[in-house]
């Protein structure tokens, strides 16, 4: 078992005086405070070389923190160790007849699976063992009434793409504790889709990859479509012969690859009653690309589409379908565009690339592949203060670990409270 120091955990009663104290005293640097639901507790981690501190601060009274400070006072309520892999590390301690509070993995903070070791096994500390993001934690299909639609989301699995070019302009002790890379310097990516019904029909915003990718690419990306769209469709009782329109957010690969299958017959569209609705700017950039785009719009997505003759091309922000509107964000393409889906006063928005993953919550965390990346901060500025203020429920498509939730701010700090 390779391990090394993740973090010391330290339980705190006046979480104000904690952060007085390390953020004021000591001149630290406090990261957003990440809510772990499940076990009731705030999480406040402080960079401190290549390891943390996290400041645990109870959300309920009966919470497993609450309960510590109770019997001991605060004080040092865990070391974390990183290991590769957390469910080989279990079975190793099992098979020494190590003492285990959890004999399977759970979510934990960031994203990570944990488990802790009995205090009694480790010579009275409770140890917890933590195995980052780096892989997809598969999200099960999950199907939400919102107001008179039906939200359902599906995956054509996941990807890897380099970390320094996910993060732009910000440095890597930064991002890689929130989105671990691999041996290659890539991250794991999720590539979700959100399938609407209504009475006017069924809608799919994006499709992820698809299947058209040959080998070379195929391991460039790390593509891993094990859990597929199909697979995914067919788990909520749908296939893409039930899908009436395609809604892409734009139109780079692993967005709109999967609205296209590769048969025996040659490239076809995926779904074979649906039109599929596109923003023209969109698809004249898609169709002739330049040198800086074409690696990631890719003819074989577009072209076949335009053989058979299902796209319907519009060109302004406009509702699509009766609680269904798009909104141009520009920045990560010059047409990209969200999706804001409203029913009952209720709002929910499929973000796309101006918010891929949770890690992406501060206004500056921006791609690289942002083809016009002073845009995106602006409209990203603008949404984010708006989602905050008015709780909008978003929809993450790249993150590994969480597909919706309330984006919450406290002190300047954004977290995510997560639904599903």
């Amino acid at each position: 078992m390779k391990a090394i120091l993740d973090h010391v955990g330290i339980a705190v009663q006046d979480v104000a005086k904690a952060l007085e104290f390390y953020r004021d005293a000591l001149g630290l640097d406090i990261e957003a405070p990440e809510e772990v639901w499940s076990q009731r507790v705030r999480a406040h981690f402080i960079p401190v070389g290549q390891s943390s501190i996290e400041l645990l601060e109870a959300t309920a009274s009966d919470s497993a923190i609450a309960k510590y400070i109770d019997k001991r006072g605060p004080g040092i309520h865990h070391i974390t160790l990183r290991v590769p892999d957390i469910g080989a590390a279990l079975a190793q301690l099992k098979a020494r007849g190590v003492r285990l509070v959890d004999e399977k993995s759970r979510p934990g903070a960031e994203g990570a699976l944990v488990a802790f070791i009995h205090p009694s096994a480790a010579h009275g500390v409770l140890v917890e063992l933590k195995q980052p993001a780096r892989r997809l934690i598969e999200q099960p299909v999950t199907q939400m009434k919102w107001g008179n639609l039906r939200l359902t989301t599906v995956s054509d699995g996941s990807f890897r793409l380099d970390g320094g070019a996910m993060f732009g302009i910000v440095p890597r002790p930064l991002w890689e504790r929130k989105a671990p890379p691999d041996d290659r310097g890539r991250i794991v990516l999720a590539m979700r889709a959100l399938v609407i019904e209504a009475d006017w029909g069924r809608m799919i915003i994006d499709c992820g990859a698809g299947n058209k990718l040959d080998e070379k690419w195929t391991d460039i990306y790390d593509i891993d479509r094990t859990r597929s769209l199909d697979h995914t469709l067919a788990e909520a009782g749908l296939s893409a012969g039930s899908i009436d329109l395609v809604l892409p957010s734009h139109l780079h690969f692993d967005h709109v690859g999967g609205a296209v299958v590769n048969e025996a017959a040659g490239h076809v569209p995926r779904f074979p009653r649906a039109r599929y609705v596109i923003r023209r700017g969109e698809w004249d950039d898609a169709i002739r690309p330049n040198e800086r785009s074409r690696g990631s719009y890719f003819q074989e997505d577009v072209a076949p589409l335009e053989a058979a003759g299902v796209v319907d091309l519009f060109d302004d922000d406009r509702e699509i379908r009766p609680g269904v509107r798009v909104v141009r964000t520009g920045g990560h393409t010059a047409n990209h565009q969200i999706v804001f889906i409203e029913s009952e006063g209720k709002t929910a928005v499929f973000a796309a690339d101006v918010v891929p993953t949770q890690a992406h919550l501060p206004d500056l965390w921006i791609t690289a592949f942002d083809s016009f990346p002073m845009d995106s901060l602006a409209f990203k500025k603008r949404f984010l203060r708006e989602a905050i203020d008015r709780e909008y429920l978003i929809f993450f498509d790249h993150d590994p670990s969480i597909s919706a939730g309330y984006i919450r701010e406290k002190d300047g700090k954004r977290s995510v409270q997560k639904v599903i």
